[in-house]
């Protein structure tokens, strides 16, 4: 079985890219699932009923949310959707869901989604002990568990990646927007890298205008961000599960 994880969507330019090549991506390498984080989606910061609907239609199987998950009010038409999935460590009693478990053939795929919390100024819960408790469910629920871990620093991806070596099938990094070159399976048998990347525009500052990049950085003055415009690039990862015995085979990126 192969599973797709595509890189943080930003904006309209991100969407237009995933259009056009993840047909081709699906038909060369025979994906089966596809995940894709859909956080910056809506003009860089959140995402709209709209775009749930588009991501869908195009074949997108779970989206998977973080920091942004409530930047555009309209997500809250859509947060209950099975297919959308918020960071479960966001406090208790919000809208939404934390994980999800989805059919394939006749295996069940959960899907969870996590946020970290260095350098993220988010309230949330400990993300390593939420694991832990929803792992220990999903044990006896799912054939296989895919983690989106969307957080700011290596070390706390890097340390969550021991934490549940040989408990889920893969941890996938998101939120930095840069493709990282560290991806390997465990010896426990969990796939693993630390950025997945995005779908966004080429040339820019992790998805915005240059300009506009540089000069908060010169100034410290707030700056509009705005999605860049342009030349897109498109980062993902390919997971392959053996579907006999569901142990994770493989990791490979695709950047297109």
């Amino acid at each position: 079985m192969k599973i797709l994880m595509v890189g943080d969507i930003i904006g309209s330019v991100g969407l237009n890219k995933l259009k056009e090549e993840l047909p081709k991506i699906k038909q060369q390498n025979q994906i089966d699932f596809i995940i894709a984080n859909g956080e910056n989606i809506a003009e860089g910061m959140g995402i709209t009923e709209k775009d749930f609907k588009e991501l869908k239609k195009i074949g997108v199987n779970v989206i998977t949310l973080g920091n942004h998950t409530w930047a555009k009010k309209d997500v809250f038409k859509i947060i209950e959707e099975d297919s959308i999935i918020r960071p479960a460590n966001y406090v208790k009693n919000i809208p939404g869901h934390g994980y999800g478990i989805f059919n394939w053939n006749d295996k069940k795929i959960a899907v969870m989604s996590l946020m970290g919390r260095v350098d993220i100024n988010v309230l949330s819960e400990n993300p390593f002990i939420v694991a832990d408790n929803i792992i220990q469910k999903l044990n006896k629920e799912a054939d296989m568990i895919i983690v989106d871990f969307h957080a700011e620093a290596t070390a706390e991806k890097i340390a969550m990646l021991y934490h549940l070596d040989g408990r889920v099938n893969a941890i996938l990094g998101t939120h930095t927007h840069v493709q990282t070159a560290d991806e390997r399976v465990t010896e426990k048998g969990t796939a693993y890298i630390t950025d997945v990347g995005m779908t966004g525009p080429k040339n820019s500052v992790i998805g915005m205008e240059v300009e506009a990049s540089i000069k908060r950085f010169l100034t410290s003055l707030p700056e509009r961000y705005k999605v860049a415009v342009g030349e897109a690039i498109l980062n993902c990862c390919m997971i392959e599960v053996d579907v006999d015995n569901c142990k994770t085979k493989n990791i490979i990126r695709i950047n297109n």
